[in-house]
C-alpha cells in the first residue's frame, strides 16, 4: 500500500510539473522608440515558454490613448502564441478618459494620412526587429481609432499579411486601387454603431468591390461603438456599449482569420 501511495504521488507531481510547462510565462515590457521628434513608448507582451519565432501582432489602441485595456489585449494575444507590440499612436504617458482630450489629440494624428501611416509604421518597425517575431508573418489589430488605424496601414501597402479592425470607422478605399494591397482586411462593426453614418455601410462596400483586395466584414446585430470594451459603459456616451456576445464572436473571428494568414 505504502508504495503505491507513493507511486501515486509521483504521478501527480508529473501531472502538475507538466501543466506548469504548458501554462507557459507570459512576459511583458515597456518599450521606447520614436517617431521622428516624438518620444513614444509601446507595450510587449510574449510568451517567454515558447523559443521559436512565431507570428507578431500589432495593435492600435483606441482613441484614448495606449492604456489598460490594449495592454490586457496584447497579453491575451501573448497567451495565444503571439508576439504582441501595443503601438503609441500620440506620445509617451498619453492616455486619457475624458473624449474631449481624446478627440484632440486623434485629430492631430489623422489630420495628416502620412503623418497618421508614419507613426503606426514606426509600431510596425519595433515589433518587426524583436528576435522572436517572424518578419514573414505580421498582422495588425486594431480598435475603434486603431481599427482606421490598421485599415490606413493596408493601404498604405505594408507588407504585412493583414489587418483587423474592431469597431473602427469605414475607411474608403483610395481612389484607383485596382490591384489591390498586400494585405488582406477583416471589418468588425457593430450594426448599431451611431458613429458610422447610415448608408455609410452599402457606400463602402461598392468603393471596396471596384478594388482588388482581399477583404470581408461581419456586422453583429444590436452592437453600437465600442462593443469589445467592458468599461465602455463607464464612459456614459450613448455611442458606446460593451456587448459580450458580440465581443466574443469578433475574437473568434479574428482568430479564424489569423489561421487563414498564419496557417494555411
Amino acid at each position: 500500500m505504502r508504495s503505491e501511495r507513493i507511486l501515486i504521488v509521483i504521478i501527480v507531481l508529473i501531472l502538475c510539473l507538466g501543466s506548469t510547462a504548458a501554462i507557459g510565462e507570459v512576459v511583458s515590457e515597456t518599450v521606447p522608440y520614436t517617431d521622428g521628434e516624438v518620444s513614444l513608448e509601446g507595450y510587449l507582451a510574449y510568451d517567454k515558454a515558447i523559443g521559436a519565432k512565431r507570428p507578431g501582432v500589432l495593435i492600435v489602441h483606441e482613441w484614448w490613448g495606449l492604456n489598460d485595456y490594449v495592454r490586457q489585449r496584447a497579453e491575451q494575444l501573448a497567451r495565444m502564441g503571439y508576439v504582441a507590440f501595443a503601438v503609441d499612436m500620440y506620445g509617451k504617458g498619453k492616455a486619457t478618459e475624458h473624449p474631449e482630450e481624446a478627440s484632440e489629440w486623434m485629430m492631430k494624428v489623422t489630420e495628416n494620412i502620412e503623418t497618421w501611416r508614419n507613426r503606426a509604421a514606426a509600431g510596425l518597425a519595433q515589433l518587426r526587429k524583436h528576435r522572436l517575431a517572424d518578419d514573414g508573418r505580421i498582422a495588425a489589430i486594431g480598435y475603434c481609432f486603431g481599427g482606421s488605424t490598421v485599415q490606413q496601414l493596408a493601404y498604405g501597402g505594408e507588407d504585412i499579411k493583414g489587418v483587423v479592425s474592431f469597431h473602427g470607422s469605414l475607411v474608403m478605399p483610395p481612389e484607383g486601387i485596382t490591384d489591390g494591397v498586400p494585405a488582406k482586411i477583416l471589418i468588425l462593426h457593430g450594426a448599431s454603431d451611431p458613429m458610422v453614418e447610415k448608408g455609410t455601410v452599402p457606400d463602402y462596400i461598392t468603393a471596396m468591390e471596384k478594388t482588388g483586395i482581399d477583404w470581408q466584414m461581419i456586422v453583429y446585430g444590436g452592437a453600437r461603438h465600442s462593443f469589445t470594451n467592458p468599461k465602455a459603459d463607464q464612459v456614459k456616451m450613448d455611442a458606446l456599449a460593451y456587448d459580450k456576445t458580440a465581443d466574443r464572436r469578433s475574437w473568434a473571428h479574428m482568430k479564424l482569420f489569423f489561421e487563414e494568414l498564419f496557417n494555411p
